[in-house]
């Protein structure tokens, strides 16, 4: 299996099959919690019996589904869960679904008897490149992630086989994350995609993107500097998440037309329309669905990235060369024109 390191806080494994022994060796662990999303019951199954075959007690949790989970009173019982199971310090809590359920996982493995080992298996293309990588781990309060901490999963397993399986607009899903590595950090990503578009080479993809933002988060784990520009297309993007009801990934990927938009002007990026052009083939949206454009300026202004500055941007310099600008409210209507929300 390809293995790709942050520093030595994480170790990410992605190939065909699980490795053995699923989690790190470690003596002294006793009992495993497992948390899974509905639609990946299967997956853990599997998990469970590999853990125990090396004698270790492992029981699953199904929670709710998607961001649905990432709620203080998911939360809440899910504390009471682990109560009853009596998970000790030395023990392991383990997250297999989409991004919001490692999200949440990795929330209460953090918080729990104030830090237990996190693994994490994400059956999601957009959880592979993304929310699985990288230790950022939260619950949505009023906007998303509002309460959350960094903290490294010890394991991320990326299955490859498992996510071939995935329906097209998982997939699609995926593609916004793995293509936005490409725009800020490799453009041999982006080239792949220009090639190939939604067949390009699902291993390749991920170990690109990964390789990205594992370089990314080594050197800035905490966003207190370059780690921003893994934000690109998430300033609007996630507003517009919030505020349409929409998943993540297509929201990303609106986001980014208009943070290319706001690029263009501040920046001289020239690749605004072959960035929309690459989302398009790849069956992503381009436009926002119908939203209050008030709502989504309301929601820009509870961004996580807002400082004592104002609000920084990551925008695009040419593919491959991003800039994290602080950008003001005339920047943030040229985006939000971008994408239908003038």
């Amino acid at each position: 299996m390809e293995q790709i390191l942050i520093s030595e806080a994480s170790e990410i494994l992605i190939g065909r099959g699980v490795p053995a022994p699923f989690l790190p060796v470690r003596s002294t662990r006793s009992s495993v919690a497992v948390l899974a999303q509905p639609g990946a019951r299967a997956a853990a199954d599997r998990a469970v019996a590999a853990i125990q075959v090396g004698g270790v007690l492992a029981t699953s949790r199904i929670v709710p589904d998607g961001e649905a989970v990432k709620t203080l009173t998911a939360a809440g019982e899910t504390y009471e869960w682990l109560a009853d199971l009596g998970i000790g310090r030395n023990d392991t809590i383990v997250g297999i679904g989409g991004g919001a359920v490692t999200d949440f996982a990795g929330f209460i493995a953090g918080t729990w008897l104030r830090g237990v080992e996190a693994v994490y298996q994400p059956t999601t293309l957009l959880g592979a490149v993304d929310a699985a990588v990288g230790g950022k781990t939260g619950l949505n309060l009023r906007g998303k992630n509002l309460v959350g901490l960094f903290r490294h999963p010890s394991r991320v397993v990326i299955e490859i086989d498992e996510l071939e399986q995935l329906p097209p607009h998982l997939l699609q899903e995926g593609f916004a994350e793995a293509i936005k590595a490409g725009f800020i950090a490799d453009p041999g990503l982006v080239d792949l995609f220009d090639r190939d578009g939604p067949d390009a080479d699902l291993e390749q993809v991920v170990i690109r993107a990964v390789r990205v933002k594992a370089e990314v988060v080594a050197g800035d784990f905490r966003e207190s500097g370059r780690r921003g520009i893994l934000n690109y297309g998430h300033t609007i993007g996630h507003a517009i998440e919030v505020a349409a009801g929409i998943s993540h990934g297509r929201a990303v990927a609106i986001g980014m037309v208009a943070a290319a938009a706001v690029s263009e002007q501040r920046c001289g990026f020239r690749g605004a329309a072959k960035q929309r052009a690459l989302l398009d083939r790849l069956g992503l949206p381009v436009v926002s669905p119908e939203v209050d454009p008030d709502d989504v300026r309301r929601l820009i202004g509870f961004d996580k990235k807002r400082d004592a500055g104002g609000l920084r941007m990551a925008l695009l310099e040419d593919f491959g060369r991003v800039t994290l600008e602080y950008v003001s409210d005339r920047d943030l209507e040229v985006g939000l024109a971008a994408v239908g929300l003038a």
